[in-house]
């Protein structure tokens, strides 16, 4: 899309350089003679830039940058002035334009001026987009799930985010305790400011410490610099510690101190600074049987657990795993490029049963690795059965009624005995090395039975009786 641009000066030379300059095919560009026109024309059309004379009859050009920069704050504005007019330009700069050019300009230094403000507009944007992006993907109504259990949990999201108050999150590991983590914040007061998590069971003592309260130089062997640590850089935003039950009795105690002081002090550090963060904590552990067996302190935890949220477990809420699995779906058939969009109604009823120890993540990576496998648009229980480490049963409908129970039941006991056949007559012919007529024998039936058999499950061998015994052909 072409860049809008509008040039405001009473003189006409000026006006038809500037559209000499910038008129090609990146830019639509118009121009105004008078600053009241300018006016005009800014409330009622959208532009990128504006280049704007100071010195101009009836209304300044300082007073149009005013009015802009009130009602349009977007719009950069660059300001034209003449060499004695520099300190007037220095003002300009101090109401907000972007950038000023002294008269006679040379037009090169025009379209760089005007490149830039456009290029700074288009990062701005994109900062935008990416933090609406962002904050609309962690929405809390944007989780997937619509259990009762799943309502509970939306319904206390919706209760704390508005507020400071520090959250406990607890599940089992999987059922997305960070995903809510981010939905607090981004529908809290706090969405404009930084989302630190830190990642607790990853880091020793030390490291950890380090972590959260940054250290100064040569505060230990390797601190060759000085390091901001996360309270630092969670300021004013949230941050969010998962894992947060396998934190050590040590670094519990300057946890709880920074909690209770608002402040806290980098390792080697001598001098405390503030901090205003709001505290998001998430654990799979029972941290109340932890404070009984001493090795979680009490008064840490009752800091912690504010407003606790508990997450259920994926087997607490089958009813979700349907929409679930076409999300996923949908995410990984984009991602992978291929047009896989169903369920077998025996690969979803294998999905809903699963008691899915790992929870949404197994889930997602289970969908992931059969899309992958799935060679049509239907994934099927073949799909699944190696990945949930289950017995691939046929793939047929749910039934609806009694009769539809009588006829799929009789579906399923035929295909059972077509396994089983066709497993007997080719581990006959396996014994007796591929052949028939010892393999009929062996089996006390007729040849003729035999190789009908062998016929209605495609298996051809050549004729044993007078070749060399060899492997069954490709069915």
């Amino acid at each position: 899309m072409k860049a809008r641009i509008l040039i405001v000066d009473d003189e006409e030379i000026v006006i038809r350089s500037c559209l000499r300059i910038l008129g090609d095919d990146r830019h639509e560009v118009e121009s105004v003679t008078s600053g009241l026109e300018a006016l005009r024309r800014v409330d009622e059309n959208h532009y990128d830039v504006i280049i704007l004379d100071i010195m101009m009859p009836g209304i300044d050009g300082l007073e149009v940058l005013q009015h802009v920069k009130e009602r349009h704050p977007d719009v950069d504005v660059i300001m034209m002035t003449g060499l004695s007019q520099i300190q007037t330009a220095v003002r300009a700069m101090k109401l907000g334009a972007f950038d000023y050019l002294s008269k006679p300009f040379d037009p090169d230094e025009l379209k760089m001026i005007v490149d830039r403000a456009l290029e700074r507009r288009r990062l701005l944007q994109e900062n935008r987009d990416l933090k609406s992006e962002v904050s609309s993907r962690y929405r809390f109504e944007n989780i997937i799930g619509s259990s009762a259990q799943m309502q509970n949990v939306y319904r206390l999201i919706a209760k704390c985010a508005p507020t400071n108050c520090t959250v406990l999150i607890t599940g089992e590991s999987g059922t997305g305790k960070e995903m809510v983590a981010r939905a607090i914040h981004y529908n809290s007061l706090r969405k404009d400011q930084p989302f630190v998590p830190v990642d607790c069971n990853t880091l020793s003592e030390n490291l950890l410490e380090s972590e959260l309260f940054g250290h100064v130089k040569g505060a230990f062997t390797g601190a060759v610099a000085a390091k901001r640590g996360m309270f630092d850089m969670a300021n004013n935003g949230t941050l969010f510690l998962d894992e947060f039950g396998n934190i050590s009795l040590s670094t519990q105690a300057k946890l709880l101190r920074v909690i209770q002081e608002r402040e806290f002090k980098a390792v080697g550090d001598t001098r405390s600074h503030p901090t205003n963060v709001r505290l998001l904590a998430a654990t799979n552990k029972d941290l109340k049987g932890m404070v009984a067996e001493g090795v979680f302190r009490e008064d840490l935890y009752y800091r912690i657990n504010v407003f606790p949220i508990h997450i259920p477990s994926l087997r607490e809420r089958r009813d979700d795993i349907p929409a679930l699995a076409f999300h996923f779906l949908k995410l990984y058939s984009r991602e992978l490029e291929k047009p896989v969009s169903q369920f077998s109604d025996g690969a979803m009823s294998l999905l809903v049963n699963h008691d899915w120890p790992g929870n949404v993540r197994e889930l997602e990576n289970t969908i992931h690795r059969a899309v992958i496998l799935a060679s049509d648009h239907i994934i099927r229980q073949a799909h699944l059965a190696s990945i949930l480490d289950s017995a691939p049963r046929p793939d047929v409908e749910v039934p609806r009624t009694s009769d539809d129970l009588k006829r799929i039941k009789k579906i399923v006991r035929e295909k059972s005995v077509e396994d089983i056949e066709k497993l007997f007559v080719q581990e006959t012919l396996k014994r007796n090395t591929w052949n028939v007529t010892r393999s009929a024998e062996e089996t006390g039936m007729q040849r003729a039975n035999f190789q009908a058999l062998m016929k209605k499950y495609n298996i051809r061998v050549r004729d044993t009786e007078q070749d060399p015994p060899g492997e069954p052909e490709p069915t």
